[in-house]
């Protein structure tokens, strides 16, 4: 089960090291962290998520972006999918009925077509500049999470431009998780970056449906 509340992402443009990101965001108190090391070559990503899983155990769930393969081997908790990725079904065969396997989402047609995941990631819900060149829609905002959160049969994870002043809007619009690339990876202190957006989500009420 997905549990709620910071989904920290580790992004291979950061200035810093993967491992340093990891490390830090688990310190901070993420519930999840994904490797999210798209220029990484297979053999480097498999020992970057076999390292981070040692630094996850007990505290965080740890998710790698796009490669059911590496998080089976790695024994991840989970993978994380684009939509032009494998399909879930593929992803479900290599993993297994107990990983968890995100998928992201822009649009409602994107949203009733995620079936056989777990959760899906939703976005973006702010400006963001950390998928710079790739095809996102204008910002959805607070009210457009919130017709997520209605429509979706699954956990919604919110992402784009989220920070501590945002996050806990975020919250109220019934979102499982906030998710957060830039802000978290270039934040000086990412540990504490970590911490105040955690802080800032705070208890999660129930959504109503």
């Amino acid at each position: 089960m997905l549990p709620r509340g910071v989904y920290a992402i580790v992004d291979g443009s950061a200035a810093r090291p993967p491992l340093e990101l990891v490390a830090a965001f688990v310190k901070g108190g993420a519930a999840v962290v994904q490797l999210r090391l798209k220029d990484a070559g297979a053999g480097e990503l498999l020992r970057l998520a076999r390292e981070s899983r040692k630094l996850c155990a007990g505290k965080a769930l740890l998710i790698i972006n796009d490669r059911p393969d590496v998080a089976r081997l790695a024994e991840a908790d989970g993978v994380h999918l684009g939509q032009e990725d494998l399909p879930v079904s593929a992803a479900r065969a290599i993993l297994g009925a107990r990983a968890l396997i995100g998928l992201s989402t822009h649009s409602d047609e994107e949203i009733d077509a995620a079936v056989g995941a777990d959760y899906i990631g939703f976005g973006p819900i702010f400006a963001t500049q950390s998928k710079a060149g790739a095809p996102l829609p204008p910002p959805h905002r607070i009210e457009g999470l919130r017709r997520a959160v209605r429509r979706s049969k699954l956990p919604v994870v919110a992402i784009g431009g989220i920070t501590a002043d945002t996050v806990a809007d975020v919250a109220r619009a019934g979102a499982h998780c906030a998710a957060a690339i830039a802000y978290l990876c270039n934040a000086p202190d990412p540990e504490n970056a970590v911490r105040a957006l955690a802080e800032a989500w705070g208890p999660r009420p129930e959504a109503s449906r």
